[in-house]
């Protein structure tokens, strides 16, 4: 590749968020036909990224980079290699389809520019995590995924589902993108390497970093967050409220397999380690059986699509967990079919239900006839799902279970799992396939016929490049295969991929097992239907419901600190104020190992003996002072004392500005004191009394430590020096505080005296304002009561 091709790399992946900004203008004028102008941004990414085929199938990879924030070492960096150009292909070109698609589905829709302008941004954020070689800009692009799916989740904002689904996606989505920042952020501290190709160079840098364990725990955050992973697998049913468009690009051939990508990038990182070959097959094996039990409880096309969109995922975390090469071939190979035929079943399951009025299995029966290219591409799609010859599934299935089968140590228990899990997938590919065009016509609120071509070139492409990948094998293994196993093991793997056996092999028996109990789990699927849904109903309590706790036990807490912080009274906030204070100052001192020693007595003359004793007076006169003015008038005292000792240390300046700050505080809270109708002094209690001056101590002792520790550091002299030198070359000044003040602080100084202008306007205010007489001022009591009614009792 040339240098201009790998600039043209950073313009293709950063060409959606452009197209993103044009979709609505696009859409207004081209109106019907938009889809078609818009398509052809993906169109040409997805060429861009072919010519990349060859080169990384040879072992070539490619960093093209433009410089961000270099100064802390975060750059827009692309990491091109045979997974990254794998799903490059897999979103552009699946996109491109979708943006087709869209077109027909939301033809007439008035907000159809915007919904563009959505899939454009998710499908840049998308195509920026699978490229991404800094670990900064790719957590950015990977954050970008979760709100863009939020936006498009949300879209029909109107409905409280497609709200609640929206919400319950970003926030488990984004907690674990918080996870996998924290993650990120341990690796670079830890290697002090901050983009993925280095890290690949070193492998073993991470496992021998002692840090191992918490980034593997973050990262798992992060991925099994991403792809649903049980516990975390209820948000992308839910999910299913966005439109069908969103459905069959984000939640099947994208968005969810970014935490799959994830582990895939990862795998020569963190991979081949016991704790990494028990935790990933444990919970992938569970979401595998999770995910197909709870798709054949629904009737809902696309509900069933997406809970065995659930249990695909946990079949590749299971499948990327045992490190085992020909498993990791397995892997590789169901990514590639599972985002085929699950988007075109996604897609027929748009087309059903935008043609026909509904999409619940139940109500639909004989559409074969009035649908014969949409039954086409479902028969396709589906047999592909089934793991029959000749398609991409099939050679995906036997490659796996021959991973599977020769792994070692738990390999029976996974491939009972990988066995179990893909017989009851057959059996929703074989509903979706048989029940809505097999049958008895059913009629439908709409009269059923095939959609536009908009509609149905996407299933159908989709549903024969399934058919072709697998009947071109040694094409597939060559160049896509075979460098995406690469990255995974990070050595160069030959893939020799065939379309059917040349022996009776254990693979090839557990696949007619698959199929066998397939048929025979749909023969009673009604019966399976009931029998879960009552165990379901017996359970009751799930991850759904359990994260609808979680919120309302987050309301209710923020509601209760927020009453118990914010209260109203100025007291609870002060308390607040210096308590945080004091803890800020004391806890480094003590944890830290920070504590000062303790000075010498210093042998004071007379007259500052004397100054300190007027400070200790003036404390006492504000301790035992009767009333708040008297007080004020004490606090004063200890600001003169201090002003006095500045004095003595030879600075006069600063002396006298302490006198004026002193001066001018007293008079104006002495002023406002007397414009408030207040209590002598305060009433508090003694508990009460007892923790606001343990607060006050604290501070004072945490402050008092503090500077005491700051100054017996070694003092240096560089800003000293620098002011002494140039406060009168450049700011042609004697007095280095007044220039420090007027002209290297300027706009400091100048912030200083707008508050201190907006502060004497509002004492002013206060001043001013005309209190009543005592016999008129309002019972407060009264005046809490009256405010406690409802709007219309007042």
């Amino acid at each position: 590749m040339t240098p201009a091709s790998l600039d043209l790399t950073i313009l293709a992946v950063l060409a959606p968020f452009a197209a993103a900004a044009i979709a609505p203008f696009l859409t207004s004028i081209f109106r019907q036909n938009a889809a078609w102008v818009l398509a052809a941004v993906p169109a040409a990414i997805f060429y861009h990224f072919t010519g990349y085929i060859a080169p990384v199938s040879e072992g070539q990879t490619f960093t093209p980079a433009l410089e961000w924030a270099p100064s802390y070492g975060i750059n827009l960096s692309f990491y091109i290699d045979g997974l990254s150009t794998l799903f490059a292909l897999l979103i552009s070109g699946i996109g491109t389809l979708i943006i087709l698609y869209a077109g027909g589905y939301l033809n007439g829709h008035p907000q159809q520019g915007r919904f563009f302008s959505f899939l454009f941004l998710f499908m840049g954020a998308m195509l920026g995590l699978v490229t991404g070689n800094n670990l900064i800009t790719l957590f950015i692009f990977w954050e970008l995924t979760s709100i863009t799916s939020f936006l498009l989740i949300g879209f029909d904002h109107l409905r409280a589902a497609s709200r609640r689904a929206a919400i319950q996606a970003l926030v488990v989505t984004g907690g674990g993108g918080l996870s996998l920042l924290a993650a990120f952020i341990l690796i670079i501290g830890a290697t002090g390497e901050i983009e993925m190709s280095s890290l690949l160079s070193n492998p073993d840098v991470i496992k021998d970093s002692g840090l191992y364990l918490p980034i593997f725990i973050l990262v798992m955050g992060g991925a099994f967050t991403k792809s649903a992973q049980f516990p975390f697998h209820f948000w992308l049913p839910n999910a299913m409220e966005a439109p069908t468009p969103v459905s069959a690009f984000l939640h099947s051939a994208t968005m969810v397999k970014a935490g799959v990508y994830l582990l895939m990038r990862m795998h020569p990182l963190l991979g081949e380690t016991e704790l990494w070959t028990t935790v990933l097959p444990l919970f992938g094996g569970a979401t595998l059986l999770v995910g197909t039990i709870l798709a054949i409880r629904q009737t809902d096309l696309k509900l069933m699509l997406a809970y065995t969109t659930v249990a695909s995922l946990g079949l590749l975390v299971m499948l990327v967990g045992t490190s085992w090469e020909k498993a990791l071939e397995g892997a590789v190979l169901y990514l590639l079919a599972h985002s085929l035929f699950k988007g075109a079943l996604f897609m027929v399951a748009g087309v059903i239900d935008h043609e026909t009025g509904t999409r619940d299995i139940t109500k639909l029966g004989g559409l074969r006839g009035s649908m014969p290219i949409t039954f086409a591409a479902a028969g396709l799609a589906a047999l592909s799902m089934c793991g029959l010859p000749p398609f991409i599934g099939f050679i995906a299935k036997e490659v796996m279970y021959e991973g599977t089968w020769t792994m070692g140590p738990g390999a029976l228990w996974v491939t009972a799992t990988a066995v179990l899990g893909n017989a009851m997938m057959l059996v929703i590919a074989a509903a979706i396939a048989i029940k809505p065009f097999f049958g008895p016509k059913v009629d439908t609120p709409k009269h059923a016929h095939d959609g536009p071509v908009l509609l149905i070139a996407g299933p159908v492409v989709l549903a024969l490049v399934g058919l072709a990948a697998a009947l071109f094998t040694h094409f597939t293994g060559e160049f896509f295969i075979g460098p995406m196993l690469s990255s995974l093991t990070g050595s160069t793997m030959n893939v020799s991929l065939h379309l059917y056996p040349t022996y009776i092999s254990a693979p090839l028996i557990l696949s007619v097992t698959t199929v066998a109990l397939g048929i025979v789990l749909y023969w009673q699927l009604d019966r399976l239907r009931a029998i879960i849904a009552s165990v379901l109903r017996a359970i009751g309590w799930g991850p759904d419901k359990g994260f609808d706790q979680f919120v309302s036990g987050i309301v209710a807490f923020s509601t209760v600190f927020t009453r118990l912080v914010q209260a109203g009274k100025m007291q609870t906030y002060m308390m607040l104020i210096f308590g945080f204070t004091a803890a800020a100052v004391l806890v480094p001192l003590f944890t830290a190992g920070g504590m000062p020693d303790m000075p010498a007595m210093p042998v004071y003359a007379f007259y500052e003996w004397g100054i300190l004793l007027i400070a200790f007076l003036g404390l006492v006169a504000v301790l035992i002072a009767k009333t708040r003015l008297t007080a004020i008038v004490s606090l004063g005292i200890q600001g003169f004392a201090v002003a006095l000792i500045f004095m003595l240390f030879g600075a006069p300046d600063l002396s006298f500005t302490q006198f004026m700050v002193e001066t001018l505080s007293v008079v104006i809270l002495a002023l406002v004191m007397t414009r408030l109708n207040l209590a002598p002094r305060d009433h508090r209690s003694p508990a009460s009394a007892i923790v606001t001056g343990a607060i006050a101590a604290g501070v004072g002792v945490g402050i008092a430590l503090t500077l005491m520790a700051i100054t017996q550091q070694p003092f240096d002299s560089r800003l000293s020096d620098f002011f002494t030198a140039y406060s009168r070359t450049i700011a042609h000044g004697r007095n280095i505080v007044n220039v420090i003040i007027v002209d290297f602080r300027g706009f400091d100084t100048l912030g200083e005296i707008a508050v201190v202008v907006l502060t004497g306007l509002c004492v002013l205010a206060l001043i001013r304002i005309k209190t009543k007489p005592d016999n008129d001022t309002p019972d407060e009591s009264a005046a809490v009561e009256a405010l406690s009614k409802p709007v219309e009792a007042r």
